[in-house]
Order: C-alpha cells, then sequence, then structure tokens
C-alpha cells in the first residue's frame, strides 16, 4: 500500500462508525501485529478527566474574574450611613423643612447632619466645593448666575418660594419700580433672597448706589425694622426668613404684600419664576388676609446634590420629599412636587429613574439596609450568571478538542513516521531505528489518560499504528 492510501486510510477510518471500527479490530492480524498487540496496554480510562476539564473551564473562569472584577470597578459602594444637607438661617422654611427629612430617613437608618447657612447662594458656594463635606442642600432657583455647577444635579424641585415684598404705607404698590427713593432690605449676604432682589430690581431700573437704599438685611432683623418704620420694604423668601415671621408681618396693621401685576412678564423673562394667584383670604379667612387676589412671583427651590451621591439615599431624599411636600397647601396643589423640574441644574440620572419607575423592587419589599446588600449582591452575580449560561455549552467542546488534539498529535507523529519508511528502510539498521520509534509512539499512546467517551478514537489510534508496524515489517 503506498503512503497516499495509507494516509487515506487513517483519515477514512477515523471516520468510520464505531461498529465498523470494531469490526476492523477483529480481522485477524498476522503472527507478528499479534505479537505486538499482546502488549500490555497501560491506558488510564477514566470517566472524566479532571485535568482536561479543568482547562477547559479556565476561558470562561477568566472571563467570570474579568466580569467580577469590572461589577466591583463600577458598582457603588454601600450606602454611608450618614448624609450632610445645608439649608439656611436657624429657624428658617429650609431650615425647618429639614427636621422632618431628618426624622423620616432616621426611620431607614440614615443619619442626617444639618448645616445652617446664609441662604440659597451660600448653599450653592459650599456644595461647589468637595472639601466641604456638604452632600445636599435646598438652593433656590435663580441664584446660579456664573458659578460653576457641572458637578451638580438636582433631585428635583420640591416647592415654591414666593417673592415675598413687604411695605409700608397707606397706598397700594403692584409694581417693584415703586420702590425707587426707597429704604429697602434686600437679604443678607449668601442669602438667594438677595440675588433675586438685585436681579429683579435691576430689571426695574433700581441698582445700587442710586437712590434707592438697598440694605443687606434679612430674616428677623428685616421684618423688625419694617415693623420699627426704620425701613420702607423688604423682600423676605423661604431661605432667609421663618414662616411665623411671614405670618406676623401679614397680620401686622400699615404692613402690606406687594401684588406683582406684572408677575405673567417677569415668568416670561425669567424661566425659573412661576407666577401664583393668592386668593383673598386664603391665609386667614376670619379677618380677610389678604383683603383681595394677590399675584406673586416664585422660583421652586431645588434638592440640589453632588454628582456622587449615592443612589440608595437618592431614592431615599426623593422618597422623603414626597412625604414633606406632596401634600396641598395654599400655594400648590396635591402631588405637584417632588416634580423633576429642570431649571438651572440638571436632573440627576437616578431621580429621572426614580420619578418615572419609583423604588427598585428590593428597597420596596425589604429593609433599606437588606435591599442595599441584595442589590449590590445582584450587581455581582448577573454577570457570573449571563457568562455561565453559554459557558456550559462551550465547556464540552473545548473539553473535546482538547482530548481529540492530543489524539490527532499522535497521528501527525505516525504519518511522519510512516513517509520516513518510505525513504529511510534500505538497510535493516534503519528499519530498526524506524520500529523504535513506533515502539516509543505506541508505549505513549498507551500511557495516555483517555476519558472513557473516546475510548473508541484511542482504538482506532492503536489500530493504525498496528498498520504502520505491518507495513514496516513486510519491508523486510
Amino acid at each position: 500500500m503506498s503512503l497516499c492510501a495509507s494516509a487515506e486510510a487513517i483519515k477514512l477510518s477515523v471516520h468510520l462508525p464505531f461498529s465498523d471500527r470494531i469490526r476492523l479490530m477483529a480481522t485477524p492480524l498476522n503472527p507478528s501485529e499479534l505479537k505486538q498487540s499482546a502488549r500490555n496496554i497501560k491506558a488510564r480510562f477514566v470517566a472524566i478527566s479532571w485535568r482536561d476539564l479543568a482547562i477547559s473551564f479556565g476561558p470562561i473562569a477568566l472571563l467570570v474574574v474579568v466580569a467580577i472584577w469590572l461589577a466591583i470597578w463600577f458598582i457603588h459602594p454601600a450606602p454611608p450611613n450618614s448624609i450632610t444637607m445645608i439649608t439656611g438661617p436657624e429657624h428658617s422654611n429650609f431650615w425647618n423643612t429639614a427636621q422632618k427629612y431628618q426624622k423620616i430617613l432616621a426611620r431607614n437608618g440614615i443619619k442626617l447632619k444639618i448645616v445652617t447657612s446664609e441662604g440659597s447662594l451660600d448653599n450653592l458656594k459650599k456644595l461647589n466645593d468637595p472639601n466641604s463635606g456638604i452632600d445636599v442642600g435646598f438652593v433656590q432657583g435663580g441664584v446660579a448666575g456664573d458659578l460653576p455647577i457641572d458637578q451638580l444635579v438636582s433631585l428635583g424641585s420640591v416647592s415654591y418660594v414666593p417673592v415675598s415684598v413687604f411695605y409700608r404705607g397707606k397706598e397700594r404698590l403692584n409694581r417693584l419700580s415703586e420702590l425707587a427713593g426707597k429704604r429697602v432690605a434686600i437679604g443678607m449676604q449668601g442669602s438667594g433672597s438677595r440675588v433675586l432682589a438685585l436681579t429683579l430690581l435691576k430689571a426695574n431700573g433700581i441698582e445700587a448706589g442710586g437712590k434707592t437704599e438697598l440694605l443687606d438685611m434679612g430674616g428677623d432683623e428685616a421684618a423688625q425694622a419694617l415693623t420699627d418704620s426704620k425701613i420702607d420694604a423688604a423682600f423676605l423668601m423661604g431661605d432667609s426668613a421663618s414662616p411665623p415671621t411671614m405670618g406676623r408681618l401679614l397680620h401686622t396693621p400699615g404692613i402690606r404684600l406687594l401684588d406683582f401685576s406684572q408677575a405673567g412678564a417677569y415668568a416670561r423673562r425669567f424661566s425659573y419664576l412661576n407666577e401664583l394667584n393668592m386668593p383673598k383670604g386664603v391665609f386667614d379667612l376670619g379677618q380677610n388676609i389678604p383683603s383681595r387676589d394677590i399675584r406673586l412671583i416664585a422660583p421652586t427651590a431645588e434638592l440640589i446634590a453632588r454628582e456622587d451621591l449615592h443612589p440608595a439615599l437618592s431614592d431615599l431624599l426623593i422618597d422623603a420629599a414626597k412625604e414633606v411636600h406632596s401634600g396641598p397647601n395654599v400655594l400648590q396643589r396635591a402631588g405637584e412636587f417632588p416634580a423633576p423640574l429642570a431649571h438651572e441644574f440638571r436632573i440627576s440620572d437616578d431621580a429621572t429613574r426614580y420619578y418615572k419607575s419609583g423604588k427598585g423592587f428590593f428597597y420596596r419589599t425589604l429593609p433599606f439596609w437588606l435591599a442595599s446588600l441584595v442589590d449590590r449582591t445582584l450587581v455581582v452575580l448577573l454577570p457570573i450568571i449571563l457568562l455561565l449560561i453559554p459557558g456550559f455549552k462551550l465547556v464540552p467542546l473545548l473539553y473535546g478538542w482538547r482530548i481529540k488534539s492530543r489524539i490527532y498529535r499522535w497521528y501527525g507523529i505516525l504519518i511522519a513516521l510512516e513517509r520516513a519508511a518510505v525513504v529511510d528502510t534500505d538497510t535493516p539498521e534503519q528499519q530498526a531505528q524506524l520500529l523504535k520509534k513506533l515502539d516509543h509512539i505506541e508505549d505513549s499512546v498507551n500511557r495516555m489518560k483517555m476519558p472513557l467517551a473516546f475510548a473508541d478514537q484511542f482504538y482506532v489510534l492503536r489500530e493504525h499504528i498496528g498498520f504502520v508496524r505491518s507495513r514496516l515489517l513486510n519491508r523486510s
């Protein structure tokens, strides 16, 4: 038989059905072949080659490790058990609201630290400072100006903050321009009241240094000065004045609340302002305060956070905002706040997700600490599961390829030896040398650790070794 025919026979026999291979192996051998076949087979048959299986699992295991590493890298750590909120002066509307948030967060094991400030502008500056330790705060719309706010996000608007301008006098005022030449308290440095007052007065042609005396005075001090006739008007807003203070002014004889007759125009010119209508008697039905409908303008108070705020804390804060601000009052309808109203600050991705779909399933059904643990665990397990599902299908293919590659390796050596037999068997010494190499091949094959599932291919390989041996012996 020629070399090509021998190679073809080896190739074709590998693809023979198992029953045909059995019949081929049952063919009587000549005495020399029988002698060689009588050698003890040292192959160790096992159900599974665990070493090969482990190596086959290697790529999948590596992918799982990489997936876990990436998950841990991108996953948020456990939420901190404390958070710092900046509000406004003590007893201001913002400060009072923060007290309610503090009690709600405490129910979930989160401690809220409250830091007082001069007002919205001061809050914004502290939030912008990464070394301030401030995580979240209330900021009134319209105070950002030229300040950098790229690192800050909004968790939503939580309430209206009316621009309340109280003035003394018998004549009714309905335009800010009518304050020209008067003594006007515009709020303390750092307050949102002062920033907005300066903006609105400038739009009416009133600026510092002119005939109008603009005083850095706010809150209780400004209210008392107005009561004592030391000033003519005062801008009071929720970030720097307390509700009782403004309520007291509404009941003080001779002090009125400015009716913004141009409220619609302000809302059009300044995108962060809203037009509000206060019906007569809304503050006090018995005393009919106010005595007529009053139009007001109001920015919204926004819950502003640093963009690295933990998503779980973001959800808790919006939950608290819903509990505190969702009810109806004289300024808003039920369910109007909190709301993802984008003005100067972009709405955070976590807040957007919350407003669309609410809290996640685990946070709705489990205690906060347990939900946080389960949520982070799933982030690690999910990529593992996604990789293992196709991995279990791939491993048998890799395992079979590894076993077959070992058998095919010996076929390559065997074919090379047969080719050498065609040209290198002119002398008995050369023939003996080739037979010695063939013995080494057979011994090595017999010592292979072979899974039982591949026993048929193992015996076909041994049969082909015997075939090459017979060719070598027949050339003598």
